[in-house]
């Protein structure tokens, strides 16, 4: 575990030599609070409710989903580039476990966002708008264990989707396909309390609101004991089955793998 570990500070320690993108990091994640600040304040108006959501709920949301965005961060391309390289041959050869090492490195550059993109922005947008406290000390602890397992879910999402580079040229279009689907439909950008309810029924049969809703609506408190269970058992239930397909894709891609000149 220390090896994986070694990885994950060596990507976090990558990072900080690059300064203007650190700086650069603030500004975006501090814009986008702002923006989606904006157009919420403008759309409630003078209301602090509507449809029995308050605004410092929504702001909240995004402000949660904007922590939980930086991170989930990860490198998208890099099983693509390293098959276009033709490094992956070698990388195989190595002693570790190429997808925890690849986890672990996601891990270095998330925690790197958080710490440096997103506690800055947070310090900002509590002068921007009421955001609300955890609703009791339990509630934030399982918050946390919640996004843990929306974290795992997320990537093996896109674990899945990068393993598509052992068949296609480049996976670019279905990653950017796969934000999207993410974005709008974990809730992170569109609270899930505004989506029809035929929308919300069907997304509780993907893995989608097990990405960032989840840990919102336990930090809020909107889910009691009984109902934390269960979305604690759909994450796990997703988990293992996106584990199962990760690991599908992952074999049979091996199996094709052929590296010319690598």
């Amino acid at each position: 575990m220390n090896t994986y570990l070694q990885f994950a500070a060596i990507k976090f320690r990558n990072n900080m030599a690059y300064r203007f993108e650190y700086v650069m990091g603030i500004l975006s994640t501090l814009l986008s609070f702002v923006v989606y600040w904006s157009i919420y304040r403008a759309l409630y108006g003078t209301e602090e409710v509507v449809d029995g959501v308050t605004f410092s709920m929504v702001a909240t949301n995004f402000i949660i989903s904007l922590g939980l965005n930086n991170a989930f961060a990860k490198n998208e391309m890099f099983l693509q580039d390293k098959i276009k390289q033709g490094t992956i041959a070698n990388e195989l050869l190595k002693p570790v476990n190429f997808k925890l090492r690849m986890l672990f490195e996601d891990f270095g550059e998330g925690l790197f966002r958080v710490i440096f993109n997103f506690l800055p922005t947070v310090i900002i947008a509590m002068f921007f708008a009421e955001l609300q406290a955890p609703s009791g000390t339990l509630n934030m602890m399982l918050c946390i264990i919640s996004a843990i397992l929306g974290y795992i879910v997320l990537w093996l999402i896109s674990f899945i989707v990068q393993s598509w580079s052992f068949w296609l040229f480049s996976v670019w279009g279905l990653i950017t396909i796969k934000n999207v689907f993410v974005n709008i439909l974990a809730g992170a950008f569109i609270p899930m309390w505004f989506m029809p309810a035929w929308l919300r029924d069907f997304i509780k049969f993907t893995p989608f609101d097990s990405i960032y809703f989840t840990p919102v609506q336990i930090y809020l408190g909107e889910l009691n004991g009984y109902e934390i269970v269960i979305n604690f058992a759909r994450q796990i239930f997703w988990i293992l089955i996106l584990y199962a397909l990760s690991e599908l894709f992952w074999r049979r891609g091996i199996k094709k793998l052929v590296v010319q000149g690598g």
